[in-house]
Order: structure tokens, then sequence, then C-alpha cells
């Protein structure tokens, strides 16, 4: 089967590639060759690096002397929301550029707002989304190591920002990023949604579910990558369940309702390897208009790896064109991208000029 893999005649699932880096001792993301050097130079984000790692380096630090006031909370309130559509757009180079002296300016307000009371938590809950930017950024261009310290500044704001839910969004975001440790990291991951599950009591609020309807979720893929059917479907089933109950959210950018959790069963699917029903599932689906471009990216990339299995070829390459046309940065750095691009590269004598460019674009 390994033979086949790399030959290209074979998928390598998510199952698969977490067991080949378990067993030669490497992180996903190490053996999908993140990241992907040129073109975080060419998005201009390889720069900003270095200043994102330096501001979490920071984070306990009195002010700079020679820094200016920060601005009044309504204005930083305004700020974080403002990095929280970049979030949604999946505009990595922008969320780069502006955290480092974003998350600087919070620090300095904290330091300012001595008093417990309700202004100091929401600056807490201000720092953790700062946080929660830094993580995607270094997540999605494969900088595991400031993802992980991105995780440990957010756990630490979301501790004092009074907030449960930002708790256990942490969780979920832990869960995510501990997939790259391989099998064993699928299973910490599913420690993490089970226990933040636990944590958070369902209120009844639409923010808590949808929370833990996004905790299903992370449920349902991490089943998955064990190879799991039974698990992943009953996770899905329950997310489904809530999705009905809550509709179309929005609450801390987690996007739940009836479309991701259809949107999760087409990846998990897709992450079993089970690609025919994973374009089965996917001819269900209807994005609105209106929905975020980060996640509605994925999808894409979700679809192309199912088409291109599928030997539906044409429909795989139009879907990576879909993905790039809705949220560019992420898909040139997405590893998903570059192995769906190689395979349909393979599966042609003569590989076409437009496929021969948007490979170049991505560096494949």
């Amino acid at each position: 089967m390994l033979s086949m893999i790399e030959k290209g005649d074979r998928n390598a699932s998510e199952e698969i590639v977490a067991a080949v880096a378990r067993a030669l001792d490497v992180g996903v993301s190490n053996l999908r060759g993140q990241p992907y050097r040129e073109q975080l130079q060419q998005d201009r984000i390889d720069r900003m690096i270095e200043p994102l790692g330096g501001a979490l380096d920071n984070w306990d630090l009195d002010p700079d002397p020679a820094a200016p006031p920060p601005r009044p909370l309504g204005e930083l309130r305004a700020a974080v929301a403002e990095t929280v559509q970049m979030r949604a757009a999946a505009n990595l180079g922008g969320l780069a550029e502006k955290l480092p002296s974003l998350i600087a300016e919070i620090l300095h307000a904290i330091h300012l707002q001595d008093r417990p009371g309700h202004a100091r938590e929401e600056l807490h809950g201000l720092q953790a989304e700062a946080a929660r930017g830094v993580w995607r950024v270094a997540y999605r261009v494969g900088e595991m190591h400031l993802a992980r310290l991105a995780l440990s500044r957010m756990a630490q704001a979301a501790a004092e920002s009074g907030d449960p839910r930002q708790v256990a969004v942490e969780r979920w975001m832990r869960a995510q990023t501990s997939v790259e440790s391989g099998r064993p990291g699928v299973d910490t991951g599913l420690r993490l949604v089970n226990h933040a599950l636990k944590e958070l009591d369902d209120d009844g609020s639409p923010g808590t579910r949808a929370v833990r309807g996004a905790l299903y979720l992370k449920g349902s893929i991490l089943a998955s990558r064990r190879g799991d059917k039974d698990g992943s479907d009953t996770w899905l089933d329950e997310a489904r369940g809530m999705a009905q109950e809550t509709g179309e959210t929005r609450v801390y950018e987690l996007t739940f309702g009836p479309t991701n959790v259809e949107l999760h069963a087409v990846a998990a699917a897709a992450d079993r390897d089970k690609h025919g029903l994973a374009l089965k599932r996917a001819a269900k689906v209807e994005i609105p208009e209106d929905y975020p471009p980060g996640r509605a990216g994925h999808f894409y990339i979700d679809l192309a790896r199912a088409q291109v299995w599928a030997a539906r070829h044409d429909e795989a390459f139009a879907s990576l064109l879909k993905a790039r046309e809705t949220a560019p940065q992420m898909t040139r750095h997405h590893p998903q991208v570059h192995e769906t691009a190689a395979a349909l590269r393979r599966a042609r004598a003569r590989v076409p000029d437009p496929l021969r460019d948007f490979s170049l674009w991505c560096g494949v």
C-alpha cells in the first residue's frame, strides 16, 4: 500500500499520514514539507513570524515605557473585531501584520487596568482572541512551534476572561493542533474534546450550544482520523441535532449550524478515504452567499480531494480554482491542495497550462 501511495496510485488518507508520521517520529506538517518557505515569502508572511513570536514571548512583561498609551476599550474591541473578520476571510497576511502591535497594546491596557472587574476580564477576552489570531496564521502555514505558543498564551488569557466558552474554544483549537502528533495526538484531541464538553455546562444559551456543537464536530473529525466510522457518525449526529436547534450561528467565529455540520460530514468521509460517500454528501451542500470565505474555501479543498481520487479530474481542478478564488492565502498554504494538485499532474500525460500555472502558484 505504501508503495502504491509513493507512486501516486493510492491516496494517503489522514489515518495513514498520521501513522507514517508517528513511525518516522516527525510531525505531520514536517512529513508534508511545511512550512512552504517560497510561498511564505511571496505572501510576505515570512517576515512576520519573528514579530508574532516576539509579541507572545513578551506576554508577561511590563509595557515599554516609551510606548504611547493604549486606545480606549471600545476602540480595542473594534480592532480585535477587525482581526476576527480577517480570520474568517483567511487573510493570513493581514492578520500577521496587525497582531504584534495589537497584542502589545492590549497588554499595556491590562497593566493600566489594575483592579479586578468586568473591564479587565474583557481585556483578557480580547487578548485571548488576539492569541487565537496568531494560532490561525501559524497553524495554516505549518509553523507549529508558534501555533503551540499561541495556544498556551490563549489558555492563560481565557482563564482570566471570566468566559468559560473562551476556555472551551481554546480546548477545541488544541484538539485540532494535537493531530500534528499522529495517532497519539488524535487520541489526545478526543480527550480534550470530552474534557471541554464536561467543563462547559449546557446552559441552553445560543453561544454555549454553538460552542458545544463545534466540539461535537471536532470529535467527529478526530474519530474519523482514527478510522472509527461509528464513533465519527455518532459525534456527527449529535452535532446535527444541535444545529437544527441553533440554526446558523457565527459566535466565536465557529460558524456552527446545519451548513457547517454537512461540511464536516464531507471532510470526515474523505479523511477515511471514502471519497464516493464524500461526494454524495457534498452534492447536498449549498454554501450561503455570505458564508465565511475561510470555511467555504476549506470545503472546496475537501471536495477537490474527493473528486481527484474518484477520477473526476476536471471537476477537482475546478474546485481548486474555486478554493483559490474564495480564500487564496489559505489555499496556497494548505497541504491538501499541494497533494491534490500533484495527483492531477500525475493523472495527465501532458500537464495543461492552467494546471501548470496553478501548480507554480502554490509551489507544487
